[in-house]
């Protein structure tokens, strides 16, 4: 399922999208799925290389849930690399509703192509 985020870089070495979300996406009553915002920010890191032109896939993910996210929230999605050793990646990533951070994520990523 392709959930149609269009990303653009933010700085040197990081990118945003925006996302809106709906009911077809929640898990308990009026809240997004965690799955759904584990996805979004493991797609966020992952575009977030290949804007530099980097083939990676996720080796090790861990997601912080600081608040629960309504349903029909719109949320900014912002990723950057945080260390960069060819082949292996420390990213970041961040879901804010109305300016405050509601999740973040610290990612090991693993280029696939050389």
């Amino acid at each position: 399922m392709s959930m149609r985020l269009k990303f653009r870089s933010d700085g040197p070495n990081a990118v945003k999208a925006w996302f809106q979300s709906h009911l077809h996406l929640q898990g308990y009553d009026g809240i997004m799925h965690g799955g759904v915002i584990s996805a979004l920010l493991d797609s966020a890191m992952t575009n977030c290389l290949f804007h530099q032109g980097i083939k990676a896939v996720t080796g090790e993910l861990s997601i912080k849930f600081h608040h629960p996210v309504p349903c029909n929230a719109g949320v900014e999605i912002t990723a950057l690399i945080e260390k960069a050793a060819d082949p292996l990646f420390i990213m970041a990533a961040e879901l804010k509703t109305d300016g405050e951070k509601i999740a973040s994520a610290h990612a090991k990523f693993m280029r696939i192509n050389r």
